[in-house]
């Protein structure tokens, strides 16, 4: 079929051919039996006697090739699972003129027999078929794909449709989320869930995003973290609970962050956080072993090794190591700024606490790319963690880091509702001297301590994060199915990425 204008309008007049002809360009329900990847596992093994006495198949899907040879035609159709090839004939198929006039991303269904050609290509000999639904843009050209990164972002639905790798990626996330739950319901871990909205933000330190309930006439926080909403649950009895939840935090955009992600977070009555680090390493083997058959991860030019048990560091011997001098709780500012000048480190002058962060995101995490806990941190980085027994300025938590990337954090928590307190009272003296990521005092959970909570360990895994290694993928954005981008230029603005038509008509 032929017709004047570009792309879009070539499209548009063959809708409204098919409308003219009695068929709906956005089809009906129709009834699919056999999905592509599924064929493939099934009959890609099988003999001939066995294709010959399969049942017949209806698929449906996106027109993705076609190859037409006069009175033959040869289409690969993707759907979900992956794609599978038909082949029709003009002696065959009654109106094999309309089927050989649908487009590349059109979407079709077919009926028909499997069999397997000269090639050896499993494929669905079209007996039946059915228009469903009409594209009008045209798919990027087949061989360059879509290859600009922000138009990627922007319009993943084409992404996943033209590029292979997004798709698999995840489909690894799908799979990554529900290992975990598995791993956690065989331990006796209880599904919950807990507010995204929040009278108070609480759990972590970050900057929340605010946004004001009319009814009730009061401002809420879309949460930073679920940590004392769980907690609570164990107060009330829940021994083992966890959620898989997304958080928001007010910050800037990166790489390793997005103001959106997902964590999962749990929490396990009667436990500390040596045995977190325990089921921590147990927990990321098995989703190895299961997901990818393998404890040697690619990671960049490198492999990154999961097999337990994974590097121990105390915190302030990082800072040590790093700075070439001993290094504690108690080292005086002076000491920290002229050990980090002399190593090219800029840092905050006359705070300590700002320069232990400072030196170890500059110096120490490029270092962590094996697997490796950073363990007893200053209780000043710490608001609810439980002091260490043998040395009261440090905690019983860890962070974990592979690959140069945090992916979980951990602490035996704190359940001494009068230390809380005075650990939330520092909090706010640092809010009130400008530190807008410093925790609120939160009363309400006082009270829950109050009622009494056993010795309980929690811990926050970074589902993005994680995605990302086990996927090998350098961004957050290439693990997040619409990661968060600036305001998109309009379409035929000279900012706007790529020249693309408007839809006249559509």
């Amino acid at each position: 079929m032929s017709t004047d204008g570009g792309p879009i309008e070539q499209a548009i007049a063959k809708r409204d051919a098919l409308r003219q002809r009695g068929v709906d360009p956005y089809g009906k329900r129709f009834g699919v039996t056999h999905w592509a990847g599924k064929l493939h596992e099934q009959y890609d093994p099988a003999d001939e006697a066995t294709l010959k006495t399969a049942e017949p198949v209806r698929v449906a899907g996106r027109v993705m090739t076609m190859r037409h040879h006069g009175k033959t035609c040869f289409l690969h159709l993707m759907d979900y699972t992956g794609r599978i090839q038909l082949y029709a004939r003009a002696d065959r198929l009654p109106d094999f003129a309309d089927y050989v006039d649908v487009d590349a991303g059109d979407f079709i269904g077919v009926s028909g027999e499997l069999f397997r050609t000269r090639t050896g290509e499993l494929t669905i000999s079209v007996r039946e078929w059915a228009f469903l639904a009409k594209r009008l843009r045209p798919l990027p050209e087949k061989w360059h794909g879509l290859k600009d990164v922000e138009t990627r972002y922007r319009q993943r639905y084409v992404d996943l449709v033209v590029n292979p790798e997004p798709r698999q990626v995840f489909l690894l996330r799908s799979r990554v989320i529900k290992a975990m739950r598995d791993f956690l319901d065989a331990r006796g871990f209880i599904e919950v869930e807990t507010p995204m909205m929040q009278p108070i933000p609480g759990g972590a330190t970050a900057r929340p995003f605010v946004t004001h309930h009319n009814a009730l006439g009061m401002d809420l926080y879309l949460r930073i973290a679920p940590e004392l909403y769980l907690k609570r649950l164990v107060v009330g009895g829940f021994d083992r609970v966890y959620e898989i939840n997304r958080n928001f935090r007010n910050e800037g955009v990166s790489t390793q962050h997005n103001p959106e992600f997902t964590m999962l977070e749990f929490y396990q009555a009667y436990a500390d956080y040596q045995d977190l680090i325990a089921l921590t390493e147990e927990m990321f083997v098995a989703l190895a072993d299961r997901l990818l058959a393998t404890r040697q991860l690619a990671w960049a030019d490198g492999t990154i090794d999961l097999t337990p048990p994974w590097a121990r560091l105390p915190f302030f011997d990082g800072l040590g190591k790093a700075l070439g001098i001993a290094v504690g709780p108690d080292t005086p500012a002076r000491v920290l700024e002229e050990a980090a000048a002399a190593r090219g480190i800029k840092v905050p002058p006359h705070d300590p606490m700002k320069i232990w962060k400072e030196v170890f995101d500059a110096a120490v995490e490029p270092t962590l790319v094996q697997p490796t806990f950073i363990t007893d941190f200053p209780v000043e980085l710490s608001p609810l963690s439980k002091r260490k027994r043998d040395d009261p300025r440090l905690v019983d938590r860890f962070e974990l880091f592979i690959g140069r990337r945090e992916i979980a954090n951990a602490y035996t928590e704190l359940n001494d509702p009068a230390e809380q307190r005075q650990r939330f009272e520092e909090q706010e003296k640092e809010r009130a001297r400008g530190d807008d990521e410093a925790q609120w005092l939160d009363e309400d959970y006082i009270r829950a301590l109050e009622y009494g909570m056993p010795p309980t360990a929690g811990e926050g895994v970074g589902i993005d994060r994680l995605v990302m290694l086990f996927a090998n993928q350098p961004s957050i954005r290439e693990v997040i199915l619409f990661p968060h981008l600036r305001p998109e230029a309009p379409e035929g603005h000279a900012d706007a990425p790529g020249g693309r038509d408007e839809v006249p008509g559509a």
